[in-house]
């Protein structure tokens, strides 16, 4: 399989696990909800949250396929801060999912307490990931800011927009209901929605470039 194809494959992997999770999960409960209110979704969703740890495992392998094979079209040090940043990337999803699995495995017995206490460390993934999107943003987008950009320039305003929505998200941190809270409507959905579009972007080029790459000749 080529490298155009296996990065194809990988993306449309990790962009249908990444749906099924999403629609296994529905409406999770928010920041301010009680600790009864987060008690009770897990005990009447906990195969939901098994089910969305699941696809995180095999997102896993999909997104690591994905950021090899695109670091590998990147000049040094941008392809190192990008594999860094998709590393980071993957190891907070992980932690994110195993935290929901390990809520969703005894659900009868869970102390509402202490749901509500784990769950809170589960929604700062949504704040703290804008560090590792920006990582992966910032090294493919300043390759379209010189004077010989190796980027095409609708790429290269994308991120610029991307990367500034990840950086004021940062501000979620600090958020406590609504719109701005840890896990809320900006880290799940605007940027979100931003991030996704901009790896869009960032697999076409890629299939692109490793369309035009030179092919190995073989033995005649």
């Amino acid at each position: 399989m080529t490298q155009r194809r296996t990065l194809i494959v990988a993306v449309v992997a990790a962009g249908v696990l990444y749906l099924v999770g999403a629609v296994a999960l529905g409406s999770p409960p928010g920041a301010s909800d009680s600790e009864a209110t987060v008690g009770g979704w897990f005990a009447d969703h906990h195969d939901a949250a098994r089910t969305y740890a699941w696809t995180a495992t095999f997102g896993t392998l999909a997104f690591a396929v994905f950021a090899a094979i695109v670091r590998g079209l990147l000049p040094a040090p941008h392809s190192s801060v990008f594999l860094l940043g998709a590393a980071a990337f993957i190891v907070e999803n992980s932690i994110q999912a195993w935290v929901w699995g390990g809520l969703a495995l005894n659900p009868g017995s869970l102390d509402p307490t202490t749901a509500r206490a784990l769950y809170d460390v589960a929604l700062f993934w949504g704040p703290v990931l804008t560090g590792s999107t920006m990582a992966m943003i910032g090294a493919v987008t300043v390759l379209g800011l010189g004077a010989r950009p190796s980027i095409p320039r609708w790429l290269t305003v994308l991120g610029a927009i991307a990367f500034i929505e990840q950086a004021v998200e940062t501000i979620t941190v600090f958020g406590t209901g609504g719109f701005m809270a840890p896990g809320g409507d900006m880290n799940l959905i605007l940027g979100a929605a931003l991030t996704l579009l901009w790896l869009a972007g960032l697999t076409v080029w890629a299939a692109g470039s490793l369309n035009r790459a030179p092919q190995p000749q073989t033995a005649g």
